[in-house]
């Protein structure tokens, strides 16, 4: 069951000005507080998005990450083997091979 915010619209009870519910989706969102029975509304919460953090967590998801290291030459930091450590603009047998990553 996910977790909603509600915040109170005018003054605060013992559970505070923003208190935490947990009720199932289908059920209508509040508008009376389960504490002081005062209105209240639901208020948009911070999510949580877990994103890879290294390069090693980028390649064992399959993205490929170039670095930009001069004019036109970029470092692949996410190789992978029969890939080219180093990309060229002007070289395109250098580029990394998606066929090895990117499946249906």
């Amino acid at each position: 069951m996910p977790i909603y915010e509600y915040e109170h619209v005018h003054e605060s009870c013992d559970l505070g000005k923003v208190f935490e519910i947990q009720h199932p989706m289908a059920e209508k969102t509040l508008t009376r507080c389960p504490g002081c029975k005062g209105p209240i509304r639901r208020i948009i919460s911070k999510i949580n998005i877990s994103t890879p953090k290294t390069n090693s967590e980028l390649k064992d998801l399959g993205f490929t990450k170039l670095v930009k290291r001069d004019d036109g030459v970029y470092e692949n930091v996410t190789k992978r083997d029969g890939d080219s450590k180093y990309v060229h603009h002007d070289k395109p047998e250098t580029l990394p091979n998606l066929k090895k990553t990117i499946r249906d």
